[in-house]
């Protein structure tokens, strides 16, 4: 796909990684909107980061599922119409910050990881496939993969793990409903800064043990950073034309258990 001229909704950008992203597609002459409701004191940055550019900052509030159809149709009456969808919007509360699990948290978990995911594209359908060569990117976690098991158990919640495995089964379903017009893939998104890493309130208040256990835990020794996932997002739009309904892991090795193998019997190879 060629970027340069595309219209792209960004949810969740007002800071962090859906910032991330809407500064790179806006770099590569995509006009970008981006929606954000909560965060209100990254606004200004956000503002700033982004003068200069095509964009339209938009404030809606997705969990009020009624108000996403004229979310989309503001973006396509004010560029006249739609190619991506860059579907950024999740809650996972911490079992390390919010001690036992309430109900209340997890109806929060669903409706924001999972239900507004599900309204947003249901209502971008219409105008991503009258695109001809349009595409679709739910972003998720390797929640859905490991629950609460290992170092990442003081991080995942279950429902947060729960409604990110059901993003899985969105991916697929929405890449049929799409097709051929339309490509939806998914990128799962590891331990990254900003989001289970550096910058959220949950990783200030871990031990450095626990910090140690989750980095030792992950092949490449390290967490990410917003800058991986932007470069993925941009190879999945740009260069990754005969792909729909992928999973693209995005944790650094954190699934496979940071355990090396052990070594090969003599004489084999």
């Amino acid at each position: 796909m060629e970027l340069k001229g595309k219209v792209a909704l960004v949810v969740g950008a007002v800071k962090g990684i859906g910032r991330g992203i809407g500064l790179s597609l806006a770099a590569q002459g995509v006009k970008v909107a981006l929606n954000y409701f909560d965060w209100e004191e990254s606004l200004s940055d956000m503002k700033a980061d982004f003068a200069g550019t095509d964009h339209l900052i938009l404030k809606t509030n997705l969990l009020d599922t009624e108000k996403i159809p004229g979310l989309i149709e503001t973006v396509v009456n004010h560029y006249g119409r739609l190619d991506i969808l860059i579907n950024n919007i999740e809650r996972g509360g911490w079992p390390v910050v919010h001690g036992p699990y309430a109900e209340d948290q997890w109806d929060l978990e669903m409706a924001t990881t999972l239900r507004a995911k599900r309204w947003l594209f249901d209502a971008a359908l219409p105008h991503l496939k009258a695109s001809g060569n349009a595409a679709v990117v739910n972003l998720s976690s390797i929640a859905g993969i490991v629950g609460r098991s290992g170092p990442a158990s003081v991080i995942f919640n279950d429902g947060y793990a729960a409604a990110n495995r059901g993003i899985s089964m969105l991916t697929e379903t929405w890449a049929r409903m799409g097709a051929p017009e339309v490509r939806v893939n998914e990128l799962m998104l590891g331990i990254v800064k900003t989001r289970h890493a550096e910058g959220t309130r949950g990783w200030g208040i871990l031990t450095d043990e626990r910090k140690k256990a989750i980095v030792d835990h992950t092949l490449l020794k390290r967490y990410g950073g917003i800058d991986d996932v932007v470069k993925a997002i941009v190879f999945i739009l740009r260069d990754a034309p005969f792909m729909t309904g992928s999973v693209i892991r995005l944790d650094g090795g954190y699934v496979l258990g940071g355990e090396k193998t052990g070594p090969m019997p003599d004489g084999v190879l």
